[in-house]
């Protein structure tokens, strides 16, 4: 596996862990951690180039580490625990939607 995918997969659970340490102490709630996630999401499919030039796949790409911490946000409240990238990531995978539009 490349270096860099692993050093990513660090990042998005770091980022997870944090986004759980501000709910548990209660800066942030996880509905606002959500709403910031949503707008993250909406902002990245609705610029342009991400619309227009790229193959759905690749604006899954884009969306995975938003999902996933969106994913990580409300499963780490269930359980107690962060689920493990490995966990999160085929999460992602089923919830995606189906393309509409194939290249």
């Amino acid at each position: 596996m490349n270096t860099a995918n692993l050093q990513l997969e660090g990042l998005y659970l770091a980022i997870a862990s944090i986004n759980d340490v501000l709910v548990k102490k209660g800066i942030l709630s996880v509905e606002e951690i959500d709403k910031a996630l949503r707008r993250a999401e909406a902002n990245a499919t609705a610029d342009d180039h991400i619309i227009d030039d790229m193959s759905p796949a690749n604006r899954d790409a884009v969306c995975f580490p938003i999902r996933l911490l969106q994913l990580a946000n409300g499963g780490s409240l269930s359980t107690g625990d962060l689920p493990s990238f490995s966990e999160l990531a085929r999460m992602v995978a089923q919830t995606k939607e189906p393309y509409n539009d194939q290249m």
